[in-house]
């Protein structure tokens, strides 16, 4: 029996965001392969951000985050903010965006998103888990869900 989780994970499809944060001037955005619902009641979505990137500087002081749910033909969405870093551009500038709910950041060619109110900031070793509680959200016909096996291929603005 191998102790090797990697083996295990490799295979399975997580569900592709992207999530936006807001501090003032301040806009990031980050491709997120780690998501959940974690309460029915009340309802929580937890997402975690890798330390690494520039957008968990931005959710570390923020109040609200948006969630992007990626479909099959968002692949653009995820190579802008999974392949790119805000390093070195804006990724505001290269899509098409709207300020929304509270604040929040809203990627105009995503259907289906929530804008979260952070509850809680949790360190998880790596990466920090953001417990958000729904405040706004929209749900609009798409082509279903992009998962990590369609993109497992992309080179990373940042390593996880």
């Amino acid at each position: 029996m191998s102790n090797d989780l990697g083996d295990l994970t490799t295979d399975l499809d997580y569900p592709m965001i992207v999530v936006t944060a807001v501090d003032g001037d301040t806009r990031e955005g980050c491709l997120v392969g780690f998501s959940s619902q974690c309460s029915i009641s009340p309802l929580r979505i937890m997402v975690w951000i890798s330390k690494v990137n520039r957008t968990s500087d931005v959710a570390t002081e923020t109040e609200v985050l948006a969630v992007h749910y990626l479909s099959t033909t968002d692949g653009a969405l995820a190579e802008l903010f999974g392949g790119e870093t805000g390093d070195e551009i804006d990724k505001f500038e290269r899509c098409r965006w709207h300020t929304g709910p509270s604040g929040a950041a809203i990627l105009d060619d995503c259907a289906r998103w929530f804008v979260g109110r952070v509850v809680e900031r949790f360190d998880t070793g790596d990466h920090t888990g953001l417990l958000l509680e729904p405040v706004a959200s929209q749900v609009e016909p798409w082509d279903g869900q992009l998962g990590y096996q369609m993109v497992r291929e992309l080179d990373p603005g940042h390593p996880a």
